[in-house]
């Protein structure tokens, strides 16, 4: 019995690259079916005739849309993609902001408890508690310039 597998080289890389070809057909069409229904302002009969059209004859279907519609599948890929950048960018801005600063009350609170445990004075309670109540939560401390401490 002769087991001869007679396929050169030269048909090994032909069938690889009609393969590949045909990899990128079906994204494209995918692709294209996508961008059919993220467009918001063609109407669902220009929908529903666009998705038999490129269903039907597929390969005529994908020349003619990308033809008629390519440059605005670009377009809505442009701003599909700045869209959830900018969801992206404010989930990460609330979500950094959330939890960082305690609450007006929680200052209150705390500063309530150290001017009872005599830690503070009634007025720096009250400067601070000032301070808590107009929003400047910022504590001042020795800038760059403050005399060094004396006897040192």
């Amino acid at each position: 019995m002769y087991l001869a597998y007679d396929y050169p080289l030269l048909d090994v890389f032909w069938t690889m690259l009609w393969f590949f070809l045909w990899i990128l057909w079906l994204i494209l069409l995918f692709r294209i079916i996508t961008d059919i229904f993220r467009d918001d302002g063609m109407g669902g009969w220009g929908k529903a005739g666009w998705t038999m059209f490129v269903i039907l004859l597929p390969f005529l279907g994908v020349l003619v849309y990308v033809i008629a519609r390519g440059k605005g599948m670009g377009w809505r890929e442009i701003a599909q993609a700045r869209a959830q950048q900018r969801d992206f960018d404010a989930y990460i801005r609330k979500t950094a902001s959330s939890g960082t600063r305690p609450s007006s009350v929680d200052e209150l609170t705390r500063l309530s408890e150290l001017r009872s445990r005599g830690d503070i004075t009634a007025e720096e309670f009250d400067r601070a508690k000032a301070l808590v109540l107009t929003g400047d939560r910022t504590t001042p401390g020795p800038g760059p310039s403050a005399p060094p401490p004396p006897g040192r």
